[in-house]
């Protein structure tokens, strides 16, 4: 039996192939990028790494008949894909061709004699549900990330694209916009909840994203209910899932809408004046207490490290 994992970034790679064992059998990566993506799916133990690399100006999607040909040859009993817009449809193109079940927001895998034990989340991960498949199954993965090695490393073995001729091309790559983008690119960002009493108090936020040089993002209730951000900054299940080096949570409660938007961020940091707060179950760094004595003194911190770092 073998299992296939499609990998078009580093994002949750080493929990795919953790779920993927639990199945039994070869696990595969089926990594369509860069010859280095490839490279480092070999350190994280994979027993094959095919890299399929796009040419210059042709999208990842052009390539899905492809790669759904070759992961169809080899007749899997599971693959895997991560819940980005081109894994989908590349998982679904592969799911067509294998006529396979399809199911999302994945978090654990087991089996049950020949049989997929699927555990995945609904309202919003409030509730998780098992599953069981018989047949292939094709999966979005929504669990918990892990760290992977291996003695011994396999080779990348370089799969030939074909030639997508004029189906897909890619004619034009700009910025959407600071609203949009920033808060999926910044190494740092600085979450607003309900904990804040007023507007003119964002303020405070914005001071302490300034001090560490990060982005402003919100909690769904934030900017629906509060109109204080557009959606474009909305972090949660519903909008947008980042991965940044740092996250500070600043008054938020930490509901599964919004903490599983951060959970490929490196660094999760609370503050909460709720000590039963669930995001204090969530995070690497729990700082008890009022956000309005607890952030100045954050600032204040921060700004002292900037000038000890000439103002950087």
């Amino acid at each position: 039996m073998n299992n296939w994992i499609i990998i078009i970034d580093e994002r949750r790679a080493g929990g795919m192939l953790d779920a993927a064992r639990k199945v039994g059998g070869q696990v595969v990566a089926a990594v369509v990028g860069s010859r280095a993506l490839a490279e480092n799916m070999v350190k994280l133990g994979f027993d094959r790494v095919l890299c399929f690399e796009p040419a210059d100006g042709v999208p990842v999607e052009a390539y899905a008949a492809q790669i759904g040909d070759t992961i169809k040859a080899a007749n899997p009993k599971l693959v895997l894909a991560s819940d980005t817009p081109t894994s989908r449809i590349l998982l679904g193109t592969v799911a067509a061709k294998l006529n396979a079940a399809m199911i999302g927001a994945v978090r654990t895998l087991s089996v049950d004699g020949e049989s997929i034990v699927v555990s995945r989340s609904v309202a919003e991960g409030k509730v998780l549900e098992d599953i069981v498949v018989q047949g292939s199954l094709a999966a979005i993965f929504d669990g918990e990330d892990m760290e992977g090695s291996s003695a011994q490393l396999a080779s990348v073995e370089v799969i030939t694209v074909g030639d997508t001729g004029t189906t897909l091309r890619l004619i034009e790559t700009k910025e959407a916009g600071a609203e949009s983008a920033g808060i999926l690119t910044a190494a740092r960002v600085v979450g607003v909840g309900m904990g804040l009493r007023a507007k003119e108090d964002l303020k405070l936020i914005e001071e302490l994203a300034d001090a560490i040089h990060a982005e402003i993002a919100c909690t769904l209730p934030v900017c629906d209910d509060m109109r204080w951000f557009p959606a474009q900054r909305v972090v949660g299940s519903s909008h947008n899932q980042i991965a940044p080096e740092l996250y500070i949570s600043v008054g938020i409660s930490g509901q599964p809408q919004h903490t599983s938007g951060i959970r490929d961020a490196k660094v999760v940091v609370a503050v909460n004046n709720d000590l039963e707060a669930r995001i204090f179950k969530n995070c690497d760094y729990g700082i008890f207490g009022d956000l309005y004595k607890v952030v100045p003194v954050l600032i204040s911190a921060f700004k002292n490290i900037n000038k000890l770092k000439g103002g950087k």
